[in-house]
Order: C-alpha cells, then structure tokens, then sequence
C-alpha cells in the first residue's frame, strides 16, 4: 500500500461494476441491477478520472480512489476465479498500460509490490492478500476457494515503478454462486474479540476532518506491549462504508518500524471519512507470530453534530 496505512472505504451498494468483462457466473446478482452497477459505473468512472486528471480527489476533497476497473492510465483486467461456492482454483489477474501491455515493474509498498483485498458486498468475508507475479506474462495468481456465495469486490492495490509514481487502485466485482447469500447487518461494535486478543476502538469518524482512531490491543485483561510488525507497520486498517466504494487513505502514526522491534498496546490512525455513513473497520495486527484480524462497526457523523456531543 502507500505511504502509511490505507483505510478502504467499502459498501453494500456497489457503485462499480463492469460485470460484463467477468466471466464469473451470474447466479447471485439479477441481470437488473448488473445493468444498473454498470450504468453507475460509467457515471463515477468519468468523474473520477477528471479528478485524477486535475490533481484532485474524490469526496469533497479526501483522498479518495478505487471506483473503477481504470484510474491512472492503468487498467484491471477480467479477474479470474473459480466460478462457484468451495471450488478450489486460482484467483488471476492483470494490471494492464494504456497500451494495453500486461504491467510487470512495480514499486515496493509496504514489503509488497500488490496488495489483494478482497470483501462480499455485505463487508463479511474479508481478506488482504499478496498473489504472485509471473514476471513472463504479467500475471498475478494465487490459490482461491470461495467459502460463501454472493457477490465479492476486488481491490488491487500497488504502485508502479518509477520515480515520483502514486499508488493506485483498481477494483471488481465478482459474483460467486452455489449456495444462497445471506447478507450479514452492521451494527455498531466498538469491541472485538479475536484470537484471544480483545481490541477496543476509541475515537470517532467525523465527515470531512481527520480524527485521530486509537486501537488497543489486550489479552486475558492485559496491555498486549509485542505487537510485531507486519508489512512495514504496527497494524493495516481497512474500512469499509455502506453505500459506495471509494477507496479512502488514512496514515498511521509513527515511524516504520525497525527489524525486532515491537510495540503496543495502543495503535493510531489518522482516518477522514468523507461522508456520514456507517463504516466497517477491520484491524490486521501482528502477535506471536500470526497475523489477527479485528472487525468493528462505526457510524460517521457531520462536524456539528460531533461538537455537540462533546
């Protein structure tokens, strides 16, 4: 990812699609609202690229990007993947140039030259992972197995090579059949438990300033002091809002961890929501050896109404 942690902005209603260029079944999602999504999606595309183009951002002025299957000059091409619910194959992609030409030089962000995100529109299912590139042919790929139906978003994150490059990130929907999707409601959680860590959220979204989101980390009712480092930083906040699929970067508080260094309990981000909504956080923190992912529910709200509750 660039520089410092980004927090992924997510949604249930998709506002990108593209389904067409897929070939991914169609068993989740009505051919309706496909036509819908795409329709949209020309719509946000072309406002999108004029902000890339002008030098802006998206949202009122928060950085902002992810909307599209094109952003930059680069392009996302047909992800392939396993067409149904608990088959095991590879999920596939490229990055392409305006040329059409398969990318294979990338910058190191964050230990990685490509970040995976990939999320069910309901913001169940998470994963962050890193495919391998194929240096011959362009191709990123990894093994894959989707264990729930419905329809999935998929964020390629990654920086090009050379000097002065900004990161970018395309995105896709995919539709996973084989089994009935249920979507999963978001309620407000501050707290969550995973792995025997209890991590507890302080600190609100506030639409249109940045607001300091403080994360602490326990186990067993203790400071957890050894977060490890993973991936050139402490921990990896994703978000992801109800409503659209902006792609929002927000930075993490402190320096780039040295090689056996640890920290805790305690995590900071710098986070600018830029709109109300409600946002789904997740939490990727590094413990023992083994990456943990916390998952939490906060709702955003305008600067006057947060003035007023203080």
């Amino acid at each position: 990812m660039k520089a410092g942690t980004r927090l992924v902005v997510y949604g249930l209603g998709l506002v990108v699609a593209f389904a067409a260029a897929f070939g991914i079944a169609r068993a989740v999602v009505p051919q309706t609202t496909v036509d819908s999504w795409n329709e949209r999606a020309a719509e946000h595309g072309a406002h999108d690229d004029a902000a890339h183009d002008e030098g802006t951002d998206s949202h009122d002025g928060h950085a902002a990007d992810g909307l599209s299957l094109e952003s930059g000059g680069f392009m996302l091409s047909t992800v392939e993947a396993p067409t149904t619910l608990g088959a095991d194959g590879r999920l596939s992609f490229q990055i392409l140039d305006r040329g059409g030409v398969p990318v294979t030089d990338y910058a190191v962000e964050h230990g990685k030259e490509l970040h995976l995100i990939v999320v069910r529109t309901d913001g169940t299912q998470f994963r962050h992972v890193h495919p391998e590139l194929d240096r011959n042919s362009g191709t990123w790929s990894l093994p894959w197995r989707w264990e729930a139906a419905g329809a999935y978003r998929v964020y390629a994150d990654f920086v090009p090579a050379g000097d002065g490059a900004s990161g970018i990130t395309l995105s896709q929907l995919v539709e996973v059949g084989g089994g009935a999707f249920e979507p999963v409601p978001a309620r407000p959680v501050r707290t969550a438990e995973v792995d025997g860590f209890t991590v507890t959220v302080d600190g609100d979204l506030v639409a249109g300033s940045a607001q300091t989101l403080t994360l602490t980390v326990a186990r067993d009712g203790r400071p957890v002091t050894e977060l490890q480092p993973y991936l050139g930083a402490y921990g990896h906040l994703v978000a992801l809002r109800q409503g659209d699929l902006a792609y929002l970067h927000v930075h993490a508080d402190g320096a780039e961890p040295a090689e056996g260094q640890t920290a805790g309990p305690d995590l900071k981000f710098a986070a600018a929501a830029p709109t109300e909504g409600r946002y789904l956080l997740y939490l990727d923190f590094q413990a023992d050896g083994a990456v943990h992912t916390a998952q939490f529910v906060l709702d955003a709200h305008g600067a006057h109404e947060h003035d007023h509750e203080k």
